[in-house]
């Protein structure tokens, strides 16, 4: 009888054929299909952005629609609880939100307009002081507050460029604003149409999930637009009633330019209150400037620690880096309008995100607990 072991292996490995060594390890792998879906993910995004920068004239007014739908959502809804015809409702629906933000605009550009004047200036002597102390950093300044009309000027058309071409700026924004107007009074009366045809054309059974992960996002914006309105209004108030008894020259328009700012999370806070501290040093003396800077300082304080926790939905909070990178941007996109839309837009798709992962987790855990159960 033949030993096996003199041949160097046992009967069973007789025949078999020896597999390969994998060319990459496990980890390799991971690490590359990882990478893929990184790329493919910046790939779509860039395709997304390359869109919306083509068809910014259609998009545009889309998305301020979805803003004002989301903003006065609700009462529409309360409209049609009350038994009122879905056209009628969505109409009053437009005319309160053309009020609104017809008056609010009104109020931000003449108070901006009535003091822009007195604030530049202040802007332009608290430089002057501040270039005696810190030099070219002063200088910087007092530059900046020169050309403040040119940048905003600059900056507004930069986020209106391609909305129509060779039409006034002006012009440009009528007709945004008036076919978001009639955008937000579709989108509100022919909400369930929507979500009827999200069910007729999703494949297979995902319909639902569809529906969930559209709700989710725009209940997402809607807590955005909502809390950030009703903060950027206390913020504006508080702030302004501080400047107003500290004597501090220009203080409506300044009041107008924390509420815009308001819709720009940390940015605009920051800028608002940066320009507010300087006009109070340049008129009003260090001692006072200190005043404006704990008045901002107690505001922040109140906003982030008590009215975002009690005022916006927890869908809507996103890591700081989150909304700085969502900022940047939106800004290098389409200037300021861009850094306007981009915040709701990211926290629309944070909650579809959240959808996802909580529908992806159910469906293991469904299937852990059916694994188990078959086990048993």
């Amino acid at each position: 009888m033949r030993n096996d072991s003199e041949h160097g292996r046992p009967d069973d490995d007789r025949g078999r054929v020896p597999q390969e060594e994998p060319l990459l390890p496990v980890a390799a792998r991971r690490a590359a299909a990882w990478c893929g879906v990184g790329l493919l993910v910046t790939a779509v995004v860039a395709v997304g952005v390359w869109v919306f920068v083509e068809l910014s004239a259609a998009l545009t007014p889309v998305l301020l629609a979805l803003l004002g739908s989301a903003l006065l959502g609700p009462l529409y809804r309360r409209l049609v609880a009350m038994k009122l015809n879905r056209s009628l409702a969505a109409g009053l629906t437009c005319a309160v939100l053309l009020i609104v933000v017809g008056g609010a605009g009104y109020i931000v550009v003449s108070a901006l307009v009535d003091t822009g004047d007195q604030i530049i200036t202040s802007l332009k002597e608290a430089a002057q002081d501040l270039s005696q102390h810190f030099g070219s950093a002063g200088t910087s300044l007092e530059d900046l507050a020169s050309n403040a009309k040119e940048l905003l000027g600059k900056f507004g058309g930069t986020a209106a460029s391609g909305l129509l071409t060779g039409v006034s700026v002006v012009g440009q924004a009528l007709a945004a604003a008036v076919l978001a107007l009639l955008l937000t009074f579709f989108f509100l009366r022919d909400s369930d149409k929507a979500v009827r045809s999200l069910h007729d054309w999703a494949p297979g059974t995902s319909a639902p999930q569809l529906e969930r992960m559209a709700r989710r996002g725009f209940q997402s914006i809607e807590g955005f637009m909502r809390g950030t309105t009703f903060i950027a209004l206390i913020d504006a108030l508080c702030i302004t009633v501080g400047l107003l008894i500290l004597q501090v020259p220009g203080a409506l328009g300044l009041g107008a330019l924390v509420f815009v700012g308001a819709y720009i999370p940390y940015l605009g806070a920051f800028i608002s209150g940066a320009v507010a501290i300087l006009v109070a040093l340049a008129d009003r003396g260090f001692v006072i400037a200190l005043w404006v800077l704990g008045v901002v300082l107690a505001v922040q304080v109140l906003e982030g620690h008590i009215l975002q926790p009690m005022i916006q939905s927890r869908t809507v909070q996103m890591h700081p880096a989150t909304v700085m990178l969502a900022i940047t941007a939106g800004a290098s996109v389409a200037g300021i309008l861009g850094m306007l839309l981009s915040v709701p837009l990211t926290a629309a798709v944070s909650g579809v995100l959240h959808e996802l992962r909580r529908h992806y987790a159910a469906d293991s855990g469904a299937d852990s607990a059916g694994s188990s159960a078959n086990s048993s």
